[in-house]
């Protein structure tokens, strides 16, 4: 039986006996109370801001006991109560001012199945980058970035500006360049990525096209955690690749 948490998102002040475990052990634990569950789930609350793990010096996350307890009385709301995550977020900041909260009865109605829940809104866009900003983040000179354009390793969306992302990609790029990796070099793996992105999409694209923002919302989640497993698996192929060639 998981233990009733005290505090709210971020709460993880776990104490010195506290033992923080990884993403995987906590979808272990939920799993007997929840099937359903999956990484990509918990990864989507941490998104929503519902639960703050620490993260490590490498950047893996680590969840304490009164992280794992309060994901579990998150997915009880939903289970039991189809609360929105708005709703659920509210409940749980007055539990964590020891404020009493009223649940609705559970069961499967439908005036909440119709409810608020699947009116709430799209999760916000991405911020975009203006040509001048991503140069400046970037560090790289309006030739450079020119250039990559011309062979398709960077670009701007359909409505205009750049993805976060693309800074990284110039970084890297130039970063390669200096290595004596032009940009005519690097089409191969601009093509792999598509590729790679194309299969995702093939995965996530029924999830996006569900009624409920909530599972529209999980697709994204999903789509993330794809590609940094695809990522991951590319590393290592590359390297299994460079070992055998070393031989």
């Amino acid at each position: 039986m998981l233990r009733t948490p005290t505090g709210g998102a971020g709460s993880g002040t776990a104490t010195a006996g506290d033992r923080l475990v990884s993403i995987g052990t906590v979808l272990n634990q939920l799993r007997d109370e929840f099937p359903e569950v999956t990484i990509s789930k918990i990864r989507f609350l941490e998104a929503e801001g519902l639960v703050e793990p620490r993260r490590t010096a490498s950047g893996y996350r680590k969840f304490s006991p009164q992280d794992v307890e309060r994901l579990a009385r998150i997915l009880r709301m939903q289970r039991d109560h189809y609360l929105p995550l708005k709703v659920i977020r509210e409940h749980l900041d007055a539990l964590a001012r020891g404020e009493r909260v009223e649940l609705p009865a559970p069961g499967r109605r439908r005036d909440l199945l119709e409810g608020p829940w699947e009116q709430e809104a799209e999760p916000p866009a991405a911020a975009r980058l203006g040509r001048a900003e991503l140069l400046a983040a970037a560090e790289v000179t309006e030739a450079e970035l020119a250039e990559w354009e011309s062979y398709g390793l960077i670009a701007e969306t359909e409505g205009g500006g750049y993805e976060a992302e693309a800074v990284t990609v110039a970084r890297l790029v130039a970063d390669l360049g200096r290595f004596g990796l032009e940009p005519r070099h690097l089409r191969s793996v601009k093509a792999a990525a598509d590729r790679e992105a194309g299969l995702i999409e093939q995965v996530v694209a029924p999830l996006r096209r569900h009624r409920n923002p909530q599972t529209r919302a999980h697709a994204e989640a999903t789509a993330q955690e794809l590609a940094a497993q695809s990522v991951r698996l590319h590393a290592a192929l590359v390297q299994i690749a460079l070992g055998a060639r070393s031989k």
